[in-house]
């Protein structure tokens, strides 16, 4: 599925006007990949029994779909942009795949271009899940069908549905995966840690922290785990952006600001693999020995860094999942059907939305053969 992942620009739809798409920004990772050819509460949330949305006699058959991504900085969005340009495409729609380089503002305007060009659905993976609720409450106007990608659309009650990956239960298995590595690989205990979080603006990333620090938290009351630095609340740890330099950075500030006079570190909260790259960068240029750092998204480098006992541990989310059911909601909505039952949902602010919530799979070097058995490209990493 995840073979031959293609980074360059797929070619705009023909049949747009050039007017539609003059919003629409540009840059790094903006990317017009058009072609005709990834407060919110827990994802513990009670699952619903009943169906949700009904498409009200659909739309054609080859319609636009219109697909918001926010970047496409991590592996992970750079595989949903070209799963869904090819998916798009083989269920018989017509694609109108953009990446927004994680700008607010160029999000808005390629989702305003959908809406004019005449997408019948768009889905968003947002850039802030914040702040697209006036934007959404217009394509809700010209009968757009809304559906949030990996994160949360917040605060309007016009959002169809979420695809995405349960977010706290993700932060549990990350907190667990550290103390299961901790305990492996540093000995008995006490260990001293330290804790990243992800970027502000994604309404996973405090979910992420929510459900690690369910984890840990006992942990750190009782001493076996000690933050030597005392940085411990979200808004304190949290890595703008989720920018790889920043949290470098902010290690560096940690080792030489806590880690004087031979103290070690023995492991560190990662909400990323590229995060946790970047936190094991900065403890090797310090001179210290490489903590017990977890991850997430399965990024090649990453999968190949556990493979070869450096990083402990990824957390899996096949982006194939995700993309399957979010075009499974689509078929359903095209053909005037109500959508299948949700497994959960969440309030996202002002409306309790359906949830089509996936598994994570916490991958070691001891699983990572098992759980990529189906997936040849991440298989012959393993080597």
């Amino acid at each position: 599925m995840r073979s031959g992942i293609r980074l360059a620009t797929i070619v705009t739809v023909a049949t747009l006007s050039v007017a539609a798409f003059a919003g629409c920004g540009t840059g790094r990772g903006t990317g017009t990949t058009s072609t005709t050819s990834n407060p919110p509460s827990s994802s513990a949330s009670s699952a619903a029994s009943t169906t949700t949305t009904s498409a009200a006699g659909g739309f054609a058959a080859n319609a636009m779909i219109g697909v918001s991504l926010p970047w496409l900085g991590t592996q992970n969005w750079q595989e949903g942009q070209t799963m869904f340009a090819d998916q798009l495409k083989a269920a018989g729609f017509t694609p109108n795949v953009q990446a927004a380089d994680n700008t607010v503002q160029t999000q808005q305007q390629q989702i305003t271009a959908m809406i004019q060009a005449g997408a019948k659905v768009i889905v968003i993976g947002p850039v802030d899940g914040a702040q697209l609720g006036t934007i959404v409450d217009q394509a809700k106007a010209a009968d757009i069908y809304i559906i949030g990608y990996d994160r949360m659309i917040q605060n309007t009650p016009n959002v169809d549905a979420v695809v995405q990956f349960g977010s706290v239960k993700t932060g549990e298995l990350q907190g667990q995966s550290l103390l299961d590595g901790l305990a492996a690989k540093k000995g008995p205990g006490p260990y001293n840690i330290e804790l990243f979080g992800g970027g502000p603006t994604d309404p996973n990333a405090p979910n992420f922290f929510t459900g690690a620090m369910k984890v840990l938290q006992p942990k750190i009351d009782d001493g076996t785990l000690v933050v030597v630095s005392g940085q411990k609340d979200f808004p304190t740890v949290a890595t703008q952006d989720w920018d790889n330099q920043k949290a470098q950075a902010r290690m560096d500030t940690l080792l030489s600001g806590f880690y004087g006079g031979g103290k070690k570190i023995d492991g560190v909260l990662a909400p990323n693999d590229g995060i946790a790259r970047a936190i094991m960068t900065s403890c090797e240029d310090a001179g210290q020995p490489v903590p017990v750092v977890d991850g997430l998204d399965a990024e090649d480098a990453s999968v190949t860094l556990v493979w070869q006992g450096k990083q402990w541990s990824t957390t899996y989310k096949p982006t194939d999942k995700l993309v399957a059911q979010t075009i499974t909601l689509i078929k359903a909505l095209q053909a005037g059907q109500p959508l299948p039952a949700p497994t959960e949902k969440d309030n996202n602010g002002v409306k309790d939305v359906a949830v089509y919530a996936q598994d994570p799979v916490i991958v070691t070097q001891a699983n990572a053969k098992e759980v990529f058995k189906n997936d040849p490209a991440r298989l012959k990493l393993l080597t």
